[in-house]
């Protein structure tokens, strides 16, 4: 399916890896070509955006970067929808396709069918990509940002690593197969748009709408797994389940989740269906909580994300504060990593990740890249922040040196 999306020049795969977070919708689906599309900057993003999803009803598919002033160097727009050509859609072994194309469902399939189930083209040799910080420069800026946090300008900041390397060229369908086979995660996403590729397996859900039920679900606090070993592998689970630190991280992004969805609930509806909950991924166990809403079915999808966006667990608290310190202290514009790539129903039910855990890379510049970050709270240690960032990226190292 994926060697046969290549063709195009828009495609978006979604896929959650069977695991079961909130019912999923299905197992994998796959938007490609376009329709209609709609190119956005920062200025009225959200207006815009609505605009063009009321002038186009049915699906959409698309992204919203992370907002910065600064350009990307990866360059994907501030943000890009589209109403999709052909939908693929897999679930309970069934598979359901959609197609505004003169080709019938039937003539899609076996297009599909006659594609290798093959990569022929890997990457061509090992791959390594560069830091910004070295350990020690990294340990100094958390040195700065925690006299911040002591002087009360913040609680919380999520801050980053970026790691890049020039001159390269890679398979992106490969890449992704690899970093699938090595780390599968429930809200994972292949998404090309022209020569940009992000290649993401993320485990986090951003925001959800199902009628007029709202959640969203942060991910702060993380661990390392053991799996040579179970007894120790639980003693990790159990030490960041009642870690003090890992707990005061995730609650302040707890509450600052419950006053994004405030903002659009009804009165007396947000609550916090889980808190500090821990879910176990291939490389790490996370700390996860779910908080849950309900909106006036009024309301129009755009609204409902203007209002959450960007998620609380990639900026920190309060969060236009460290807005500003993020762009100050980081190196490079995050792009896409932090934004979110994600799907909208013809009803206006949608659900969208957040990217982390992602390669992005940019054909024609031939650059490839990464980040990983974390919650630097008053309790951080730096040093073990920064051993934090390199569990984070273990995966994606495996699959460039693969």
């Amino acid at each position: 399916m994926l060697n046969w999306a290549n063709q195009f020049n828009i495609f978006c795969f979604l896929d959650n890896n069977n695991y079961n977070f909130e019912q999923p919708a299905f197992e994998c689906m796959l938007a490609v070509g376009a329709n209609a599309s709609i190119e956005l900057s920062n200025d009225n993003l959200f207006d815009n955006l609505k605009s063009f999803a009321q002038n186009n009803p049915g699906w959409l598919f698309g992204h919203i970067n992370y907002p910065s002033s600064q350009k990307n160097e990866t360059g994907f727009p501030a943000a890009y929808f589209f109403q999709p050509e052909i939908m693929v859609s897999v679930s309970k072994n069934q598979v359901r396709i959609s197609s505004n194309k003169k080709q019938s469902t039937q003539e899609i399939f076996q297009e599909i069918e006659l594609q290798s189930a093959d990569i022929s083209q890997k990457n061509s040799a090992q791959i390594i990509c560069k830091p910004d910080h070295t350990q020690e420069e990294y340990l100094e800026k958390l040195k700065t940002i925690l006299a911040h946090i002591q002087r009360g300008d913040c609680y919380e900041i999520n801050f980053c690593r970026h790691f890049f390397s020039n001159e390269v060229e890679v398979n992106p369908t490969y890449l992704y197969q690899q970093l699938k086979t090595f780390s599968p995660n429930p809200f994972a996403a292949f998404y090309k748009l022209s020569d940009k590729y992000c290649i993401c397996s993320s485990p986090e859900r951003f925001l959800k709408k199902t009628r007029d039920a709202v959640i969203s679900q942060p991910i702060k606090g993380t661990s390392r797994r053991d799996l040579t070993n179970i007894d120790k592998d639980e003693e990790l689970k159990s030490k960041l389940k009642n870690s003090p630190k890992e707990r005061s991280e995730n609650v302040m992004i707890v509450d600052l989740v419950r006053n994004d969805l405030s903002k659009i609930s009804t009165e007396g509806s947000v609550t916090v269906k889980e808190l500090f909950e821990i879910y176990s991924f291939p490389q790490v166990h996370q700390m996860i909580s779910t908080i849950a809403g309900n909106v006036d079915k009024s309301m129009h999808w755009t609204e409902i994300v203007d209002a959450c966006f960007p998620m609380g667990s990639m900026t920190g608290a309060p969060k236009k504060k460290v807005m500003e310190l993020i762009e100050k202290y980081e190196t490079v514009p995050r792009g896409l990593f932090s934004g979110t790539i994600g799907y909208i129903t013809p009803d206006g039910d949608f659900d969208f990740n957040v990217i982390i855990r992602s390669l992005f890379y940019n054909q024609t510049k031939k650059q490839l890249s990464y980040f990983a970050g974390g919650g630097i709270t008053i309790n951080s240690n730096p040093l073990q922040e920064f051993e934090e960032t390199n569990v984070k990226i273990s995966a994606i190292e495996r699959v460039l040196k693969n």
